[in-house]
């Protein structure tokens, strides 16, 4: 399987773990369990600390 490495949508940077991110998305409309890092990868917006802060 493929690694995706999380990056900011605006400026490009990787991020690193542990990074503080704002995630910008719609809200689910199915509730349930799933994996967290590829919802987020796939399904948002990942904005990095700097980014945000502008």
């Amino acid at each position: 399987m493929f690694k995706i490495t999380p990056q900011c949508s605006i400026c490009k940077k990787e991020i690193q773990p542990n990074e503080e991110i704002f995630v910008k998305m719609k809200y689910p409309e199915t509730k349930g369990m799933t994996e967290i890092k590829a919802f987020i990868q796939y399904q948002g917006k990942i904005i990095c600390e700097e980014c945000n802060n502008k």
